[in-house]
């Protein structure tokens, strides 16, 4: 019997699947092609430790098809050619190919033939987005599927399975406590590999008690769980949707949900993305609206990353607090979006020659610089002239909007200015 207890619960069938029921639940898509025995090749993105591997597994046990597991990083161009053989030979085989997004084009080309031949039905693993990540070549000759995180309660459910089920999980009486399975469900973030793993470490460390079994307490499971694992891959798809969420709450003023996703980001130590996304929103989204928060910002994120964790995450609340609850604009933003729309419909129109540089020999003879108005020299340091091209002299990106003092200030001026141009 395999010594780690995730190997041992992992499914042999479609009906051990914990969680995953939008894809293995009845009337599924992954479940009708079991039952129909007509498999095609997939692939099945997600966090980890959330059943990827799982359902490769089950689909090979519940159809009888041979399983095999190739990784695309470390193992060689030699191993796939092994499995080939042992496909063409036993009529066909399940293939869980994982980190398949680190695929190279050799092991690809000699893959793609297996695939439309149906020799190898394949189940590619991968924790980023295979839209972003993998080759055309292989994504057009699969099917893609989301896999979602478990919720505690699924967590919860496998874990109880691992408790009684003597063949697969402990062969002696294990007693775990309601508040340590609680802890473990809550802190594996939904990876049950984690919470397999955790648990397996919380009892092999445990003595037994008279009777042979093993009492495991929240105070022995903690410590079997150093740290919370509410960690995310920094290249992967859930690490961009923290910041996504992070920021479009921001934007969306809910302070409570901005905290939130901001906690997500300082637990798993992730000082630089915060820095840099925090660093966006405070002139994206707050922008004009109150330019003092963007000078709060700078200055505290430059304190932060020079403290470092644990004492940034003090500097950290303040920066969210105060940009979720200031005034919000995105008219500079927008009014540069404008401005480059603009720009790439009509390309490089030719500059008006009064603003034309006139310090070089022979400017002058070309008209370059020739009947500019210096601003300056005029009351209110204003004065009537053209400074667009001709072809779009009338364009107007900047429009300001009323949330707050500052940016209330530029619109009347702009207004003022707009009024003098008539």
């Amino acid at each position: 019997m395999p010594e780690n207890l995730a190997l041992r619960m992992r499914p042999t069938n479609i009906d051990q699947i914990i969680g995953q029921q939008h894809l293995v639940g009845t009337g599924k898509i992954i479940r009708r092609m079991v039952e129909a025995n007509r498999l095609s090749s997939m692939i099945l993105y997600g966090p980890p430790g959330i059943g990827k591997t799982s359902i490769a597994s089950a689909i090979a046990g519940t159809t009888k098809f041979a399983f095999r597991t190739f990784n695309a990083t470390v193992d060689s161009k030699k191993r796939l050619q092994e499995i080939a053989e042992e496909a063409k030979f036993s009529g066909g085989l399940v293939l869980l190919l994982d980190e398949i997004h680190r695929l190279d084009k050799t092991k690809q080309d000699f893959l793609l033939p297996l695939l439309e031949s149906g020799l190898i039905i394949m189940i590619g693993a991968t924790t980023e987005n295979p839209f972003f990540s993998v080759t055309p070549a292989i994504r057009s000759r699969v099917q893609i599927f989301e896999l979602e995180p478990l919720s505690n309660e699924e967590v919860k459910e496998a874990i109880k399975t691992a408790l009684t089920d003597k063949e697969r999980g402990f062969d002696f009486p294990v007693e775990l406590d309601a508040e340590a399975l609680d802890f473990i469900a809550a802190s594996t973030n939904g990876d049950l590999r984690s919470a397999f793993n955790s648990l397996d470490l919380a009892v092999l460390s445990t003595k037994e008690d008279k009777d042979g079994s093993r009492h495991i307490t929240l105070d022995v499971m903690e410590n079997s769980l150093q740290k919370s694992y509410i960690t995310m891959d920094k290249d992967g798809d859930g690490h961009y949707d923290v910041l996504s969420a992070l920021q479009k709450s921001i934007r969306g003023s809910d302070v409570n949900a901005s905290l939130h996703y901001a906690a997500r980001l300082v637990e798993a130590g992730d000082l630089p993305s915060l820095a840099r996304r925090l660093t966006v929103i405070a002139y994206e989204d707050i922008g004009l609206a109150n330019p003092d928060a963007q000078i709060h910002t700078v200055t505290a994120l430059e304190a932060a990353q020079k403290i470092g964790f644990p004492e940034a995450r003090i500097l950290i609340a303040n920066i969210v607090i105060d940009l979720a609850l200031s005034p919000k604009s995105n008219s500079a933003y927008a009014a540069m979006d404008k401005a480059l729309a603009d720009l790439r419909k009509n390309g490089n129109l030719p500059i008006p020659r009064h603003l034309r540089d006139g310090h070089y020999t022979g400017s002058k003879e070309l008209g370059n610089a020739q009947d500019y108005k210096y601003p300056h020299s005029y009351p209110g340091n204003w004065v009537q002239q053209d400074y667009l091209p001709d072809k779009i002299k009338n364009a107007d990106y900047f429009t300001p909007n009323e949330n707050g003092k500052y940016e209330r200030a530029l619109g009347m001026t702009k207004e003022k200015i707009d009024q003098l141009k008539k």
